[in-house]
């Protein structure tokens, strides 16, 4: 497939020069920004043009120009979800062309010819094409022009499709929190239904005892507490709030203890990664403090995190059982349930 420079060389003529420019401008590596296995296929020398070099595929050559499944296209190189086939239509440029892209997928750049804007994955940096505005193609009055070369296709509903999301879910997941609050059962299952987690693992930490069993953290000599391992987006969730809702989900007045489970390892704890977690969390205590709960919730460096056995983990959703962490908005009333005037 012949390659050339612009894709609206059939309207303007050759643009060599821009072309040239991404080139040089291509020391910028996508492939030295690659730091996890793709699991997509090695580049071919013409999609690595495209998407490592942003050099352009010959209008109306690309195997997507024409092309109406129902699916989602996928960055060649990484493999990460772009766009929706219901937001592609037919522009007559030469090229794929979609009024959206998928949420957070693209990110949009100045082009090196200094007029256009030029599109790249936003996960690995991976030359697209470029958008144009005020068109008047469709409602958004958006085009993304896109390259083939630089996308792959899955049909909708495949195992490769949700494959892919589930890549998307895990690669935006880049932040955790560790909190403690009596039975993880309840913990887990009470994280994992709040929107921007995206797991909550039951486990151990905070003791002395290097990969404790269940039965070894019940006997209360090993210092770990039953904890919950809370893996979550910062784009759609901060660790702030993350935390409040540890403060609405369990009762953080006890000493050693929630509810019937007595002991320290149902202690109510948050073990902080870093100063500035560790900071959130002060401000959070002070502030439960000044409505007047005597909160009882250490703050402990963050240690080993053990996972627990695996019939502990999804408990209360598999069983029904030890989902009793039913949240109290704690932070919108006082101790003595009158309500926050602010």
């Amino acid at each position: 497939m012949k390659l050339t420079s612009s894709p609206r060389m059939w309207q303007k003529g050759l643009l060599s020069l821009a072309l040239l420019a991404g080139i040089l401008c291509s020391a910028f590596s996508v492939e030295a920004r690659m730091t996890e296995p793709s699991p997509m296929p090695p580049l071919s020398s013409q999609e690595a043009d495209v998407l490592l070099r942003k050099a352009t595929e010959a209008p109306f050559s690309g195997k997507y120009y024409h092309h109406d499944k129902p699916g989602t296209y996928l960055c060649r190189q990484c493999g990460m979800p772009l766009y929706s086939s219901r937001d592609k239509f037919a522009s007559g440029c030469g090229w794929p062309s979609f009024d959206a892209e998928l949420p957070g997928a693209v990110r949009r750049l100045p082009d090196a010819d200094g007029q256009r804007t030029e599109i790249v994955c936003a996960h690995c940096g991976g030359h697209l094409g470029h958008v144009f505005e005020g068109e008047g193609f469709t409602e958004k009055n958006t085009r993304h022009c896109v390259n083939s070369l630089s996308m792959a296709f899955v049909d909708a509903g495949s195992p490769e499709e949700k494959a892919a999301f589930a890549r998307r879910e895990a690669a935006a997941c880049t932040a955790t929190a560790i909190v403690a609050g009596g039975c993880f059962w309840g913990v887990e299952d009470a994280f994992e239904h709040l929107p921007g987690v995206c797991s909550a693992v039951s486990g151990y930490t905070g003791g002395t005892v290097p990969s404790p069993t269940y039965e070894d953290v019940c006997t209360g000599r090993t210092g770990h507490a039953e904890a919950v391992l809370i893996r979550y987006d910062p784009s759609k969730i901060s660790y702030a709030q993350i935390l409040r809702r540890f403060f609405e989900i369990h009762d953080p007045t006890q000493l050693n203890r929630q509810g019937p489970d007595v002991g320290t390892q149902y202690r109510s704890a948050i073990f902080y990664a870093n100063a500035q977690e560790k900071a959130v969390a002060e401000g959070l205590i002070a502030r439960l403090k000044e409505l007047g709960y005597a909160v009882q919730t250490r703050l402990e460096k963050a240690a080993p995190f053990y996972e627990a056995e695996d019939w502990h983990q999804n408990f209360t959703a598999r069983t029904g059982r030890g989902g009793c962490h039913v949240p109290v908005p704690r932070f919108a009333q006082r101790a003595d349930g009158s309500p926050v005037n602010e």
